[in-house]
């Protein structure tokens, strides 16, 4: 089972970027995933990146100001976020899955999450 260990967390204003990683043994073999989790909701996709990093899919309601990316080289997949507001705050996670194929949405097809990163959006 891989562990999955985020960071980049912190607080931007609003306006600001952040990227927040993702770092993984072996995360070539996984189909790679963002969520969102903000106090009192359910958590939410935000992206998706194929096991080679030449398919992404993403949440409609980012409207372009979200990129998932990976290099699994270093066992890494990222997310840039930009243009960030304050709705952005939540917890950040990131999920695998050991498949390839269409790319998963679905909170509860990932296998394998890590323990979440802090994201505030001050306005």
């Amino acid at each position: 089972q891989v562990q999955l260990l985020e960071s980049g967390g912190g607080l931007v204003q609003a306006g600001g970027s952040l990227r927040v990683s993702c770092v993984a043994s072996g995360l070539q073999f996984y189909q790679m995933a963002w969520f969102r989790q903000a106090p009192g909701k359910e958590r939410e996709f935000l992206a998706a990146i194929s096991r080679g990093g030449e398919r992404t899919a993403y949440a409609d309601s980012l409207k372009g100001r979200f990129t998932i990316s990976r290099e699994n080289a270093k066992n890494t997949v990222y997310l840039q976020m930009n243009s960030m507001i304050p709705e952005d705050t939540a917890v950040y996670y990131c999920a695998s899955l050991f498949a390839s194929g269409v790319l998963q949405r679905a909170r509860a097809a990932y296998t394998n999450w890590g323990q979440g990163t802090q994201v505030t959006v001050s306005s």
